[in-house]
Formats: structure tokens, sequence, C-alpha cells
């Protein structure tokens, strides 16, 4: 697959971040150099004065061929010497001071890329994450980040430099004759067709060999993380098939640029010789004629082989310039990428205590897709009251947590609207959105660090005596057990949460972060039935007064709920109290009969015995009745 080329907008490979055209890239690093334009600049005067020093050898030298050819005294040809070494330690000290300002500048503005990296990364909305994939991120925030800033720390003064060096040179050589220097442009242009043909190629060549190695990390991402389930499906053969797969096409990309190297540079050692021969041939000629001297020709054919160096430089560097620019544009397309937006002017928000009409939670005719597929969510009109309990239920692949993410601010409807205050989602900064709505999971993450650490990322102010509050309100007994408390590090060379500890962890932060609404989705499905009881309850004390939003399996949780939403096939086909459902004799009503193991009334329309009827709610029920 090659990225399109584009000029006026960010490349996207489908499935993964966009990618910053040539033009974003070239102003992000111009952005980056005019950040420490100080330092950059002395750099770039130390390794010129470098390579002005490095052009007195070979022009000394020719003065020793033409003293000695006139017959010139041992002394002259001393002092000569003397001035040749003069001028190599002279271009050693600067050269050297050039390199450790330009290291120093490189590691600075690698420091600005990945916090640059970090903060664009985490303004991501989560939606988009997803469907990237972890891998791309994590290709990104590794190895691309890493080579853009070599780029910047050694290949780009070091292309600058040489460049400077060249246009020394040949100016050097003009100066000693015209002739000879012409000579010397017109041998070199082999080396312009080999670089031209490279160049063309080399970019969308090193894309698709970005785009192979994210392709490869998020195969071996998701296999390691899934290695249980894999094992447990006996899908491991099938897993391996994938990754040799991916494999394959890393090779094949690899291959691709291997393939434009081994051209270019052969062909760059060939174009060396030309120009050197070609000065020598035509030189000696002209010597013979009289018109110029032979310290002139051998001082140009020095200068004309002392221009493999830089020439070589730049070549090689431009090799990797085409590798790191690639890298660079997948870093910069986090720009690109969609982000939240700014606060809009609206009424500041009121604090998570509080409950107005303000925080009031409407869905109007709202539907939604993921990517080019069939609707998941099909005309959904819904109002939730501030300070509500309600409870969402229905069958699996009803479209309950894909209502749940809309309700969260996660992914946005592709028509309809879904707002909070009358203010849509979609137009709350993160921030403000995350103050007021909160998405729980059964997917939780432990972070590399303490316990505390693991706790402050909800509220970075909170005290310790707050941190064991929201512990024990969540029914966390085991951190008092911790041997070294909150200070216990949750790694794999230290303590270890198991799965239903690490889901207690997720509903302390939301303890700590205090929001107005939480939308708990099957969040209290790694704990056992008691342990969940437990802890609802005590969230339900913690929370009172707040907005919750419960995505149920288990229908106490609905019973308990001030009003129970029942979809089915991406709509809310009932909603009301439970006994009002119940009494209804509706699709709830053989639910909750088939959970309590009871035949529903024979008014109803749902009138089979539990486990033999069709409807979807009662079959979803089998599963996940008490004790089964």
């Amino acid at each position: 697959m090659t990225p399109p080329s584009r000029a006026d907008g960010p490349e996207a490979a489908p499935g993964l971040l966009p990618i910053a055209d040539r033009r974003q890239v070239h102003r992000a690093a111009l952005h980056l150099i005019q950040r420490d334009a100080r330092a950059f600049t002395t750099m770039i005067v130390f390794n010129a004065l470098a390579a002005a020093a490095g052009l007195v050898g070979p022009w000394l030298l020719g003065r020793i061929v033409n003293t000695v050819k006139d017959g010139g005294g041992v002394e002259a040809v001393d002092r000569l010497a003397l001035g040749i070494l003069v001028g190599a330690v002279a271009q050693l000290l600067l050269a050297r001071h050039a390199r450790y300002l330009s290291h120093r500048f490189g590691e600075r503005t690698l420091a600005r890329i990945r916090e640059q990296f970090v903060d664009r990364a985490l303004a991501l909305p989560a939606s988009v994450v997803e469907r990237a994939g972890a891998g791309d991120l994590t290709a990104r925030g590794t190895s691309d980040v890493a080579t853009a800033g070599q780029t910047l720390r050694d290949t780009g003064p070091d292309v600058f430099v040489a460049a400077v060096q060249a246009l020394f040179i040949l100016g050097a050589v003009f100066l000693l004759d015209p002739l000879l220097g012409i000579c010397g442009v017109l041998g070199l242009t082999g080396i312009w067709f080999a670089t031209r043909w490279y160049l063309r190629r080399a970019r969308s060549a090193y894309l698709d060999q970005g785009a192979a190695h994210s392709a490869l990390a998020e195969v071996l991402s998701a296999t390691a993380s899934g290695a249980r389930t894999i094992e447990a499906f006996g899908l491991r053969e099938r897993r391996i098939a994938e990754c040799e797969d991916e494999i394959k096409r890393c090779v094949i990309a690899r291959e691709r640029t291997l393939f434009l190297r081994s051209v270019l540079f052969p062909s760059i050692d060939i174009s060396y010789v030309i120009p050197v021969a070609g000065v020598l041939l035509i030189g000696g000629a002209m010597h013979e004629q009289g018109t110029v001297s032979l310290g002139t020709v051998v001082a140009s054919a020095l200068y004309l082989r002392q221009l493999s160096q830089p020439l070589d430089t730049i070549l090689q560097r431009v090799e990797e310039l085409q590798s790191s620019g690639a890298a660079f544009a997948r870093v910069e397309g986090l720009a690109a990428a969609p982000a939240g937006t700014a606060t809009p002017t609206t009424p500041a928000t009121p604090s998570p205590g509080d409950t107005s009409e303000d925080d009031r939670i409407d869905l109007d005719g709202v539907y939604f897709a993921y990517g080019d597929g069939a609707d998941v969510l099909r005309g959904v009109d819904l109002s939730i009251c501030p300070g509500e309990r309600l409870a969402i239920v229905g069958p699996s692949g009803a479209g309950k947590s894909t209502l749940g993410r809309l309700l969260a601010g996660i992914d946005t409807p592709t028509k309809g609207t879904v707002t909070i205050g009358g203010a849509p989602i979609a137009s709350l900064s993160p921030d403000r959105l995350r103050r007021q709505v909160v998405l729980v999971t059964q997917e939780h993450h432990v972070f590399l660090g303490t316990l505390r650490d693991n706790l402050l990322i909800a509220a970075e102010s909170a005290t310790d005596m707050e941190l064991h509050a929201a512990l024990a309100a969540v029914g966390a007994d085991w951190a008092e057990e911790l041997s070294d408390g909150l200070d216990t590090e949750l790694r794999a060379g230290g303590h270890r949460l198991s799965g239903a500890r690490t889901q207690q962890l997720a509903l302390a932060r939301v303890v700590l972060a205090d929001p107005h609404t939480l939308i708990l989705d099957e969040a209290t499905a790694l704990l056992d039935p008691t342990t969940a009881r437990h802890t609802e309850r005590a969230l339900a004390a913690v929370l009172r007064g707040r907005t919750v939003i419960a995505i149920a399996h288990r229908l106490q949780t609905a019973h308990d709920a001030d009003r129970v939403a029942v979809m089915e096939d991406g709509r809310v086909t009932e909603i009301g109290t439970h006994e009002d459902l119940v009494a209804a004799g509706g699709s709830y009503a053989a639910l909750w009969h088939s959970w309590h193991g009871d035949r529903p009334p024979t008014n109803s329309a749902h009138a089979d015995a539990p486990g033999t009827g069709t409807d979807p709610l009662a079959t979803e029920a089998r599963h996940h009745r008490p004790g089964s």
C-alpha cells in the first residue's frame, strides 16, 4: 500500500492515524529550529569555520608542490607544512565544538518532540485511539520519535554543514582555475541523476515501511495481551500465521528500501572518481601548454577528492532524511488527528455535588454506525434527569455499550444529537467533559507506579485520608493489608492485582474524580456476586445525588434503579420503572421472570416457559441468572 502524495493536507492510511504532508513537516521542523535559533545558529557558524579551516591543507599542499618545483628551500616547505598542521588542528577543535553544540541542540529538540507527542496523544479522543490501534500509536511514540529526534540532532545539521563544505571546496577549485572548476562540476552530474531517481521513490517506500511496522506492532500487541483467550479457544496457530503474514509485509517493505539504497550508493561511489580523473587529465594537458601550474592541478584534484567526504555525508544523510522524514511525518500526523475542541462559551459547569436542569442529558433521534457498517443505534430518544439512576438492559448486540460511549462523549452520533444542559457533548472540551461524565467499563488499567500514584491520577491533590476513604467506599479492604500501604509498587516485579482488585481500583478512581454523571458498563462484571453487590451498594451511597447510568446484566441493578430502559436492535423499546415494566408484561417482564425462574403471567405476550421462548431478552437472561 502506498499512501497518496498530497501537498495540501495530511495523508492517511486506512485504520491508522493521519500522516503529515511535506509542507506540514517542513513547517514543524522550522518551528522547532526557531525555538532554539541561537544555539542552532552558533552550531552552524562553528561548522562553517571548521569547513573553512579544512580548505587550508590542499591549498598549502599545492603551494608546496610549486615551491619544490621552483627550487624553493626546506625552510619554506616547513613553514607551509606547519600551516597544514595548524589548519588541521583548528579544523579538529572547531568541528569538535560544533558537534558538542549539535548534540545539545538535538537533545533539547528531541525532548520537545517527546513532550509535544505526549500532549497530542493524551488529547486524542478514545475513539480515535481505538480505531487506530495501540500498535500505530506505540510505533510513532517510540521508534518514530527517536528517529525524528536523531534527524534534528545529527542528520539535519550534518547535511547543512556538508553542503557548506562542498560549496567551499567547489568555490576553492573555481578560484584556482575556473575551467578546472567546470570540469569538476560536470563530473558530478551522475550523482545528481542517481539522487533524483532515489528521492522520487524513497518517501513512499519509507512510509510503507513505517505502516508495516505499525501493523506488526498492533498484531503482536493484541496477541500478547490476549494470550489467555488465544490458548483457551485454540487460536494459537491462526495468530502465529497472522503474525508471520505481517512480518512478511515488513520484510517486503524493508527490501524495497534496501533496493533503493543498493542502486544509489554504487552509483555515487563511481561518480566520485569521474571529476578527479577529469581534472587530472584536462589539468595535465593545460599544464603542458603552460596555462596552469602543477600545484594548481594537484590542489584542484585534492579538493575534488576531498569533496567525496561532504558528498558522502550528504548522500548518506539524505537516505536517512527519507527514513526520518517519513517518521517525522507520522509523528506530526497527530496534529491533524481529531482532538478535543476548545471549551465553548457556555455557562460555567456546576460543581459535581450540585444537581440542576443544566445537567440534564438528552438524546434526540440518535443514529450511530462504526465506520461504514450498518447502524448500531437507530433513532434513540432518551432524556435523563439530574440525579436519576437509569438502568439500561437488553440482549447482547442491542447497542447498550455503544449508547454508553455516546453518553460519555467518546463517540459522536452520525445523526441526531447528544446534549448536556442543551450543549452538544461533542462541543465540550475533554477536561470539562470528564468533570461531568465518567465511563467505567470492565476493562481497566494499572499504571506502573505505586497504589498512591494510580489513585492520584483521578485527583492530584487528594490526601492520603481521601485515598483510603475512596478505597473503603468500593470495598477494597485488601489495600489495608498491603505491607507498604499506599506506597506499594504495582508492577511486574512488585504487587500484582487480580482482575477483581483492578476493577475496585478503577471504581476508587471514580469516587476520587467525583463526576456528576457516572456510566457503569458492566463495571462490576469481574467481581463475584457478593462483592459486586456490596460494591454497588457502596457506590450508590457515595454517588447519591449524582446521575448514574448502569448498563446492567444483573437485574438486581435494574430493580434498584429509578427507571429502566430496554434496548433491542439499536432502539429503546421500553422505558419506565421496574414495577411498571413488569406489570406491562413486555420484554422486560419476560427477562425479569426468566431471571427468577418464574413463569410470566399468562396474559403476557411472552408466556413461554423459561428457556423455551424465543424472546431475545429471555435468552440473554439464561446466561446471567443467579448461579449460572
